[in-house]
């Protein structure tokens, strides 16, 4: 969650659906979810896409990275980021309900020196001098609990997040809503990244669409995202070689 115009914050609770939980913000929306018995493992096959960032950089290197997320969920990223891919990791959320849960609930666990969740309003944060230049892995997931479309979703709030990317970074987003409009998100984005800098995946069933945006525009051979594909999956556990096959250049 991000920033609201109304100091009222939703209430924060969850649902229990066979093996997996569901986190809501005081409405029937799934804000994300976990594997009970599995915590660390990314559900939804959209959540899993946000990592399609890790197509452009050397498996090698990711976890001298950093990663950061605008908006906790139920914590997925964060713990995915920071248990599985062992990357330094913050998340920027605005809710401390939505903290709180996910440390009770959701197995999130307390800040050390490599994990860290700062509450505040995630568009000002980014905006911090110490943030400019430092994030290899920018992961935007803001929704309200009306989940009708992306709570920051202009071209100057997209230039912001350009701003924190290192030379080689990416930022991943989640669209999804009734008030979402594809194109116009993807027009906000190459207006702050340029038009060669933005990817997308098709839609999944549920009708969430990721798009990436490179902070620096490469285009990797098909054999090389193959080869990385293959190193993904096998490290991580990511379903990446459909990735490859579903992913493409919003310009040619």
């Amino acid at each position: 969650m991000a920033r609201k115009e109304s100091t009222t914050l939703p209430e924060v609770n969850f649902s229990d659906e066979g093996p997996i939980r569901h986190l809501h913000l005081d409405s029937i929306w799934i804000q994300g979810s976990m594997l009970v018995d599995a915590p660390n493992v990314l559900v939804h096959e959209y959540i899993q896409r946000m990592m399609a960032w890790l197509l452009f950089v050397d498996p090698a290197t990711v976890p001298k990275r950093q990663a950061l997320q605008l908006g906790l969920g139920a914590g997925s990223l964060t713990k995915f980021c920071n248990r599985v891919v062992r990357m330094k990791t913050t998340a920027i959320e605005l809710n401390p309900q939505v903290l709180a849960a996910c440390r009770g609930w959701f197995h999130l666990p307390q800040d050390n020196n490599r994990l860290k969740v700062i509450l505040a309003d995630a568009e000002q944060e980014i905006k911090q001098p110490h943030w400019q230049g430092v994030v290899d892995a920018l992961q935007v997931d803001l929704y309200d609990q009306e989940a009708a479309g992306p709570v920051l979703d202009s071209a100057e709030f997209y230039a912001d997040c350009r701003k924190v990317l290192t030379e080689d970074g990416c930022m991943t987003v989640n669209l999804f809503g009734r008030s979402s409009s594809f194109q116009r998100s993807v027009d906000n984005m190459a207006m702050a990244f340029g038009d060669d800098a933005i990817w997308a995946f098709k839609a999944t069933r549920e009708g969430n669409t990721v798009v990436l945006a490179q902070r620096t525009p490469v285009r990797p051979t098909r054999a090389v995202l193959m080869e990385r594909a293959d190193t993904i999956q096998r490290q991580w556990g990511l379903p990446a070689d459909k990735w490859v096959r579903v992913f493409k250049p919003v310009t040619a």
